[in-house]
């Protein structure tokens, strides 16, 4: 059980999320890819990969010289892609596609820390086009998230803005807690990676959620919680009041996610020709 009802004399508290495999229960970054491919920004070889590199992150996720190569694909693939034909895309799926993977553990603890007063923040990896209409879908207070480039054109120039990942992550946590006075040590964290260590330990409340071994062992030698998440749920259903109706400003929801999903596949095809050679 969560704590009590917060103490509003006390500084504020919030609760930290990873997104995928902590609060929906596939990688944000790859669901899409279906959705890009009838929209012709990915051909078929790259769906037919997305959906092994699908298999592959629900089975060990991935380390961390695999999300650097991620993110050097990322790069490379959305460079080009017009945001407004992404934001239409996205808009007739977004729902559909996300909706039903949402774990009704992680929907309850966003409940529960909501009843006690403190903030619901998702600290993702995955693109700000995906990962903030998300948040909306959950009722999130804020969203830390990766963020691309747009030119002047009104298309990907294929570079990285921001990039939510490892230390990166706690950076985060912690200008958030100074600029919105944010107690870290009463605060609560949750994710599925080890990769997320530094966020985790910035709090005073940290857990594993459906952790990979590396977290696994890490949250074992610290004594930490490990909750296990494995009912994904229709959040309109179980969530009434957090489920948003689509806005334009909640449509541009995913060059990133296709763009990394295929990067992601791309990579690790490579590199298991090169193991074979």
């Amino acid at each position: 059980m969560l704590g009590l009802v917060e103490n509003h004399s006390l500084p504020r508290t919030a609760a930290f999320f990873d997104l995928d495999k902590t609060v929906i229960a596939k990688s944000s970054t790859l669901t899409f890819s279906k959705s890009f491919y009838q929209g012709g920004l990915i051909n078929r070889r790259a769906v037919l990969r997305t959906a092994y590199a699908q298999f592959v992150f629900m089975a060990g996720g991935a380390d961390h010289d695999q999300m650097e190569r991620m993110r050097a694909y990322l790069s490379a693939l959305c460079r080009g892609w017009n945001v407004q034909q992404v934001k239409e895309m996205v808009a007739e799926t977004l729902h559909d596609l996300i909706d039903p993977i949402i774990y009704d553990e992680a929907a309850s603890l966003i409940e529960e820390h909501h009843t006690a007063g403190r903030d619901v923040v998702i600290v993702s990896t995955s693109g700000a086009e995906v990962v903030e209409p998300i948040g909306e879908l959950l009722g999130a207070d804020r969203v830390v998230a990766t963020r691309m480039v747009v030119g002047e054109d009104g298309c990907f120039t294929g570079e990285v803005e921001y990039y939510a990942y490892g230390p990166t992550k706690a950076e985060a946590v912690r200008e958030l807690a100074e600029s919105e006075g944010y107690d870290l040590a009463r605060c609560y964290a949750y994710s599925d990676s080890a990769t997320d260590v530094p966020m985790l330990e910035s709090v005073g409340h940290p857990h594993a959620v459906n952790p990979d071994r590396a977290l696994r062992r890490e949250a074992t030698a610290r004594g930490w919680p490990v909750l296990d998440f494995h009912r994904p749920v229709r959040l309109k259903q179980r969530l009434p009041a957090l489920s948003v109706p689509q806005r334009p400003a909640l449509v541009a929801a995913a060059a990133i996610g296709a763009a990394a999903a295929t990067a992601g596949l791309v990579w690790y095809a490579s590199r298991r020709r090169a193991t074979a050679l």
